[in-house]
């Protein structure tokens, strides 16, 4: 996996950051369940239009799609994605497969935008009361 990743661009159809006028004062909190797909692409969005924003995952594990639906690959909260990455390509088959299905991207894009997911329930109550603003994804 390359060390410093780019941050992912903004989807088109959304402003670019120089066009917002006043920068938010809000903090932005998004949940999904493993805090790799949805949450993870809230967080790229709203933080490329200039938000404060943080990600979370409310599981009790970071799943992601294996190569059955029997058999996910489950990855314990705080395991960096480039770790997640490096695990899901350790073979030349298993790169190609998780490449195919997407996975690699998710990772990819994960350790551009933070070191790991984090779990919702694990932050102090401190930490989630700046948030002015929660969207869960669920």
């Amino acid at each position: 996996m390359p060390p410093l990743l780019p941050r992912p661009s903004t989807p088109p159809g959304m402003p670019p950051p120089e066009s917002q006028r006043f920068p938010s004062m809000l903090s932005y909190g998004v949940v999904c369940s493993s805090n790799i797909n949805r949450s993870m692409e809230a967080h790229v969005v709203l933080g490329n239009a200039g938000l404060r924003v943080e990600s979370y995952g409310t599981g009790t594990q970071v799943r992601l799609p294996g190569k059955s639906a029997m058999e996910p690959k489950i990855f314990k909260f705080g395991t960096p994605y480039e770790e997640m990455y490096k695990n899901l390509a350790a073979t030349p088959e298993d790169e190609a497969f998780f490449v195919r299905n997407g996975v690699l991207q998710l990772c990819r894009r994960g350790a551009a935008v933070k070191k790991a997911p984090q779990r919702w329930q694990d932050q102090t109550n401190e930490f989630i009361a700046q948030h002015d603003v929660v969207i869960a994804f669920e």
